[in-house]
Parts: C-alpha cells; structure tokens; sequence
C-alpha cells in the first residue's frame, strides 16, 4: 500500500468498515475482458474470512466463475467531501476493502442457507430465518473465500496546503 499513514490493521476495525459498507464490487475476468458488478453481501470472518452473495442462476458472472474462480473485490463507505478555501485544498474523508479471493457457486442447501443468514444478518438485526424448500432450490449462492484483504481510510481535518 502507497499510503501507509491510511492503512487499517486492527481486525476490528476492518469488520466495522465491512459493517458500514451497503454493497460489494466484484471484479471478474474471462481472457482479456473485465466485469465488475455491484452485489448486496454478508460476511463471516475468519481465517479465511468469507464473503457470501446471491444472483441468478444464469447469468454473465456465473458463466465468467465457471471460468475462472479467482476475483477482486471492493466496497467503501463514510464518504464526505471536505472543501478548502480554493479549488484543488479538497479531499474526500472515506473507509475502503480491497481484496481478493477464490468465489463458488454453492450447491448443498446448509452452505446455501449458512450464505443467506450471512447476506439477510447484514442489512438487517435477526441472525436466525426461515427459507422455503423450493425458493432455497431456485437460488444461487456464492462464496467467496478471502485471500488477500486490505483496508484504507482517511479521516480528520483537511491537511493540504494553502499554496497548491
């Protein structure tokens, strides 16, 4: 990481930052051609920590999976611009996840239901629910094991000079 002065370490304050964020970029390739997509989540840390999604089950991600398993993956929150006195004495205050890791799609219903308390605990208070036997049959699920994560925020009190 360039900006070590940004850099969060503590595990604790990296699952707060995972907490805050509302959804998940997903970075996928297939031979030269890239696609992110935007996914609601759930987390589950750990060693390995775990990211889990749903998504239709035809689709261009799952068919760039079946390619290729291994992604990138970003989400950011607390984002405030801070204004200065001049045009370019600006920044933006933010808290951000990179990673990388291997996704799956899930077939087995216990995984498939582990995965959905994961993604419906993160938007809402309940840890526990119930799921259909044949809407649990009908939805993907996807998991993805972290393998490499790092985390950046930038906070405080504007600090560029008045001479830029």
């Amino acid at each position: 990481m360039r900006r070590k002065e940004r850099e969060v370490r503590d595990s604790g304050s990296i699952e707060s930052i995972i907490a805050r964020c509302d959804v998940c970029r997903i970075a996928l390739t297939d031979g030269s051609t890239p696609y992110i997509v935007t996914l609601n989540f759930g987390y589950v840390p750990g060693q390995p920590g775990r990211l889990w999604f749903h998504c239709a089950k035809e689709c261009r991600k799952i068919d760039m999976i079946r390619k290729n398993a291994f992604v990138c993956f970003q989400m950011d929150t607390d984002h405030e611009l801070i204004q200065g006195e001049q045009a370019c004495d600006c920044t933006m205050h933010y808290s951000s996840i990179v990673g990388y890791g291997n996704i799956e799609i899930i077939e087995e219903n216990e995984r498939k239901t582990e995965g959905l308390n994961a993604i419906l605990s993160h938007y809402s208070s309940r840890k526990e629910f119930f799921y259909n036997p044949q809407t649990l049959a009908r939805t993907t699920i996807l998991c993805l094991t972290i393998t490499e994560l790092t985390a950046k925020k930038l906070s405080g009190k504007l600090n560029v000079p008045s001479n830029v």
